[in-house]
């Protein structure tokens, strides 16, 4: 597939992605992108996103592709069950350990816990070995249930502007090969 044959649906995790997030960035870049636009990115509440995700999504005319980061990633799980468009795959980065007592802002844990079953079509999940926001460990557990495909990207913080994720170019090759593939 090509990426002007799909949807892509850009899904940001908490505070939304600012102009230099690779989320940002791909978006500008993507003519077929367009991101989910979460009427309070300050103080998210399930039930919210997860309503606006599947409505932005259901409103897709080609086979969609979920390109979730962080607070992106549980919104998207959760949503599936609403999504009734076509989902061709989705790319997930840094999801964060919504199950664990430790994460901070403690809101966060109204996104967990995960479902773990299967994903019902091919997902790659892109991990950090030193997100402050989830362990390796439990990422790869969670891709591992999910049966996606695990990227390792080192020691790369929460993968965002703030761990120095701007352009991302390893992100937007892998990203490019996961389309071409679908």
């Amino acid at each position: 597939m090509k990426a002007k044959d799909a949807d892509i649906l850009i899904v940001p995790g908490f505070a939304n992605s600012g102009p230099d997030h690779w989320q940002s960035r791909w978006q500008a870049r993507l003519p077929s992108a367009r991101r989910v636009e979460q009427r309070e990115w300050l103080k998210p509440v399930l039930e919210d996103w997860v309503s606006t995700l599947a409505e932005t999504a259901n409103a897709a005319t080609r086979p969609l592709v979920l390109v979730g980061h962080s607070l992106g990633v549980p919104t998207i799980i959760h949503a599936l069950p609403h999504i009734r468009a076509k989902i061709a795959g989705a790319f997930l980065v840094a999801p964060p350990d919504v199950a664990s007592p430790n994460i901070r802002p403690k809101h966060f844990m109204t996104f967990g816990p995960y479902p773990h079953q299967r994903l019902p079509f091919p997902s790659i999940v892109v991990a950090s070995r030193n997100d402050h926001y989830a362990s390796f460990e439990t990422v790869e557990k969670l891709a591992s249930a999910w049966g996606s495909l695990l990227l390792d990207a080192g020691e790369a913080g929460h993968i965002n502007t703030d761990a120095g994720y701007g352009p991302w170019p390893e992100g937007g090759i892998a990203f490019a090969r996961f389309v071409s593939r679908l």
